[in-house]
């Protein structure tokens, strides 16, 4: 398992010497056990390639992976452009279209928001199939500190959108003390069961609004 080199140099310090060698054979003994599990190993690091280290401006932090058929390729929230469009998503592109005027898009594919600087990242990074936040505790966390840790030290400005509890535990990693160059949005996650948190939160535009301060180019939100 490789992950990319800004990201790579920028975890060092934070990580285990060993962390990537010990997940590779976690997931390979899940693999041993005839467990499916979610994105494939390859894809699993595919938000740090889309969006590197230096590149980072805004990150939005779900809980883990899709754990339907082929749904997740390493993107939280998105999905490949075949897949239908699961409800969270679907209540992400309402609130997108009530804060900003996006339309409704027909697919589900986020990369273009990741190749904008939009780190599209999940506090596992793993999943079995049909048994949501089933890698909890099996490691992943450790690399999510990391990730947060990292991004702390960063001195250009970036967004931080934490969707519910479990995004919100790494909240603490980012505004001790609180930067000038960072904005912390909070709310519900977009899931139908917790929605109504969420909707009307406008961090979209916020996210824009900063960065426009900054001197930063805003995201294009469209697909």
């Amino acid at each position: 398992m490789k992950i990319e080199k800004s990201w790579e140099m920028a975890l060092s310090k934070f990580l285990p010497k060993n962390f990537f060698f010990e997940m590779e054979a976690f997931l390979d003994e899940e693999t041993k056990k005839n467990k499916i599990f979610y994105p494939k190993k390859e894809e699993i690091f595919q938000g740090f390639f889309l969006t590197p280290f230096d590149k980072v401006k805004v990150v939005i932090l779900g809980q883990d992976p899709y754990h339907g058929e082929e749904e997740a390729h390493g993107l939280a929230f998105s999905v490949r452009k075949e897949n239908k469009i699961p409800p969270s998503l679907r209540n992400i592109f309402k609130e997108l279209k009530r804060d900003v005027g996006v339309e409704n898009s027909t697919h589900g594919n986020l990369e273009s928001w990741a190749l904008q600087g939009v780190f599209l990242y999940n506090t596992c990074l793993s999943v079995l199939k049909d048994s949501p936040f089933s890698h909890k505790n099996k490691g992943w966390e450790v690399l999510s500190e990391a990730v947060f840790k990292a991004l702390s030290e960063k001195k250009t400005p970036i967004v931080f959108m934490f969707w519910g509890k479990a995004a919100l535990h790494y909240k603490k990693f980012v505004d001790a003390p609180l930067k000038e160059n960072f904005l912390i949005l909070e709310s519900a996650h977009p899931s139908p069961l917790s929605c109504r948190g969420f909707f009307g939160s406008s961090h979209f535009s916020k996210a824009n609004h900063f960065l426009e301060k900054w001197g930063e180019k805003p995201i294009n939100w469209s697909r």
